[in-house]
């Protein structure tokens, strides 16, 4: 059986909450028939795409737990705030407040199913950095070393806590850099992520404990760099 975290558990909890008391105060007893597109929450979750027991240094348990909890959690999260914004968007005289409690939480999902569904592809390869994303990498870092040392030392800050490293091409300034970002919401505009490395404890404390250190050196020992090269291709740089 899937289940979700205490804090998606909560945030389901508090937006059925905050629709019934909306409801009540406004008369509101019919939803809207016609579906808006935008909120269907019919999203569904994305099978690992690598074998889970072939992993160097990250167990199968941690893996399945990660990816059946957490990553799908947050998908059927999402799909209760789309359907939730579906029902409350017919309320003309709903308060702001409340509505934009919703999108926050919106935000915050979307965010984590998409970056989740981004980390796991770019997982299950023998993490050797070669190709395109290698040749990019070191026009901007001037070899892998140095990227590589700033990327583990962003993920070690981010230790502890909650958040994600992110190598991302910015279409914008049309510059390539590891971005710092938590709560899935944070990231530059207009970055294209190549290349992402979950940091919420979830992903390693089953396996480390509080040693993110060493999950790191895990994680880039299972890179699948040819994800990142078919990311860096689609650049069309």
């Amino acid at each position: 059986m899937v289940t979700m975290t205490r804090r998606e558990a909560l945030a389901g909890i508090a937006a059925t909450a905050a629709l019934g008391i909306a409801k009540e105060a406004f008369g509101q007893t019919q939803t809207t028939p016609t579906v808006i597109r935008a909120f269907a929450g019919q999203h569904q979750p994305k099978p690992l795409p690598f074998d889970a027991t072939k992993l160097t240094g990250i167990s199968e348990k941690l893996v399945r737990s990660h990816h059946e909890n957490n990553y799908t959690g947050a998908v059927k999260a999402l799909n209760v705030v789309e359907q939730h914004l579906a029902e409350m968007g017919g309320m003309k005289e709903l308060p702001a407040y409340l509505y934009g409690d919703l999108k926050r939480e919106e935000l915050i999902r979307t965010g984590s199913v998409v970056l989740h569904e981004l980390y796991f592809a770019n997982l299950g390869g023998n993490g050797k950095a070669d190709g395109n994303a290698s040749k990019l990498i070191g026009q901007w870092f001037r070899d892998q070393g140095t990227w590589e040392s700033e990327f583990k030392r962003i993920g070690s800050a981010l230790g502890g806590g909650s958040g994600w490293v992110i190598l991302a091409f910015n279409t914008q300034t049309r510059e390539l850099h590891n971005y710092w970002a938590a709560d899935h919401a944070h990231n530059a505009p207009f970055s294209v992520p190549l290349l992402v490395m979950d940091m919420y404890e979830h992903a390693y404390h089953m396996d480390y404990g509080a040693a993110a250190s060493k999950y790191i050196d895990a994680f880039m020992q299972n890179v699948n760099w040819d994800e990142v090269n078919h990311r860096v291709e689609a650049l069309k740089l």
